[in-house]
């Protein structure tokens, strides 16, 4: 019963971080890459879509991404998710693809990304520490019944504290990386 407890919540942490690395890979840096977009949901015939799954990107210089439509009929619809997209991006088409030209970053927007990274790292870090709740009651629970004794749930539970630190310590190097990443010029 403790190991699998550890284990699920063990496997939910690892998950935690993934999404977290995938969240900091949507914030830009200075390349236009598709990453940038992965969040992006386009309302395509009324269903939230990813824009992954509507168009293919091409990068013909470092600043530039272009995005070809699968179905020319949702260029206008992809248009306004980019336009309304957190990823400050002026997209204008030309009827067959859409070019986006990424504006330079200034010193103010690299410290506005930083602020975002740290919110998403925030958030990452209180996923996990809500895992490790979630793993502690059932813990408690087991031993309550009296399926376990406690010195086993609380061997158990330092287990799942030391689980817990390295999953944060996990988040913050991916932090420290990013925001290393961000305000380098």
């Amino acid at each position: 019963m403790i190991e699998e407890t550890l284990a699920e919540a063990a496997d939910k942490m690892d998950k935690a971080v993934e999404v977290a690395k995938e969240d900091f890979s949507t914030i830009r840096t200075g390349r236009a890459t598709p990453a940038l977009f992965s969040k992006v949901l386009v309302d395509y015939y009324g269903t939230p879509t990813q824009l992954q799954q509507l168009a293919s990107f091409g990068t013909p210089d470092a600043r530039t991404l272009l995005i070809t439509p699968y179905d020319v009929s949702a260029l206008r619809a992809i248009e306004r998710a980019l336009s309304d997209s957190e990823v400050g991006a002026n997209p204008s088409n030309d009827g067959k693809v859409i070019r986006v030209i990424m504006p330079e970053l200034t010193q103010d927007r690299r410290k506005e990304y930083v602020k975002i990274v740290k919110t998403k790292g925030e958030d990452a870090k209180v996923s996990v520490r809500n895992i490790r709740r979630k793993a502690k009651d059932a813990l408690d629970r087991l031993v309550k019944d009296g399926e376990i004794g406690e010195d086993d749930g609380a061997r158990a539970e330092k287990d799942l504290d030391a689980q817990t630190k390295a999953h944060t310590e996990a988040i913050d190097d991916l932090l420290k990386r990013k925001e290393a990443e961000l305000l380098e010029v």
